[in-house]
């Protein structure tokens, strides 16, 4: 069976292969989840859809009650519902490096058999329920942007935020990190303290907002997708990679925030840092504290 692109509308390959989208009913999650698997049932590629809340059965019945044949991909091994715990948690707490090996082994072995890609939806309510390793979920959205969608174009994947059973401020982050043109419906919430998003095409991340106390578990979860050495940097002069923080809509950051992002994004040996468009009071914690500044090359654009 050969690889196929899927094109118009339900388009979600090349740079939007990873969407998220936020919902208030089981009516808007259903119409998410028939518009983003249609193509799927269509074109011969692999599906599976990971749910927490909803019961598999009403996953089956709600494609089939739209036209797809969920019962025959099912029994033909194209389709599986499993719960989301049973993917995330099966060999101990969530852990963002085996969920991207995992997602490499899972588009090697939808290929081997033959489909034409990998569809995948997951619940994400379970984060903030005191799962084990709950806490790096944001440190894994962030990863899987250059460590697994950006080198596997056959691979598509959408996360379902549902504000009944999350707080709206873990749905605006986690929703958040997907750049707006991956982000689908009509829910609008209120932006979070800190908005945190993976910068297109190059590595590092743009934020937005303020960095202060009350959002350390956040810049904990930014600084360790930073410090990650399988996520490889730009690439800049021979035998140096850059990683890039963009802080052009950043209204405030403190000295913990500061030291903690430049120290996670300079860990690895041959890494430069370089800070775009930084607000004036991260310029003064750079002139008080020069070994900072010597870190980092600070940028306007």
């Amino acid at each position: 069976m050969p690889r196929t692109v899927v094109a118009g509308p339900a388009d979600t390959r090349g740079p939007d292969n990873h969407l998220s989208a936020v919902f208030s009913d089981d009516a808007a999650r259903d119409a998410h989840m028939v518009r983003f698997l249609r193509p799927a049932f269509e074109r011969g590629e692999r599906m599976e859809y990971f749910t927490e809340a909803t019961p598999p059965e009403t996953v089956l019945r709600v494609l089939e009650d739209h036209g797809l044949d969920a019962t025959g991909a099912r029994e033909r091994g194209q389709l599986s519902v499993v719960a989301a715990r049973d993917a995330y948690l099966s060999d101990g707490p969530f852990d963002p490096d085996r969920m991207v090996e995992q997602w490499h082994r899972s588009v090697r072995e939808a290929e081997r058999a033959g489909f034409g890609g990998l569809r995948a939806v997951g619940e994400m309510s379970w984060y903030g329920r005191g799962v084990p390793g709950s806490e790096r979920l944001l440190e894994y959205e962030l990863r899987i942007h250059r460590e697994v969608f950006e080198r596997l174009p056959s691979l598509a994947a959408m996360c379902l935020y549902d504000r009944r059973l999350m707080t709206d401020a873990d749905v605006a982050l986690l929703d958040g990190v997907h750049p707006e043109h991956r982000r689908i419906g009509k829910e609008r919430i209120p932006p979070p303290t800190l908005r945190v998003v993976p910068l297109e095409g190059r590595a590092g991340v743009a934020l937005g907002g303020e960095v202060n106390h009350s959002v350390r578990h956040v810049v904990a979860g930014v600084a360790a997708a930073l410090a990650c050495s399988d996520t490889p940097g730009t690439r800049g002069t021979p035998g140096e990679e850059v990683v890039e923080l963009d802080l052009s809509e950043l209204e405030h950051i403190d000295l913990d925030g500061t030291v903690r992002l430049v120290s996670a994004a300079t860990r690895e040996p041959g890494r430069r840092l370089v800070v775009v468009d930084p607000p004036p009071c991260l310029l003064r914690l750079l002139d008080i504290f020069p070994e900072l500044n010597a870190a980092l090359e600070v940028v306007s654009r």
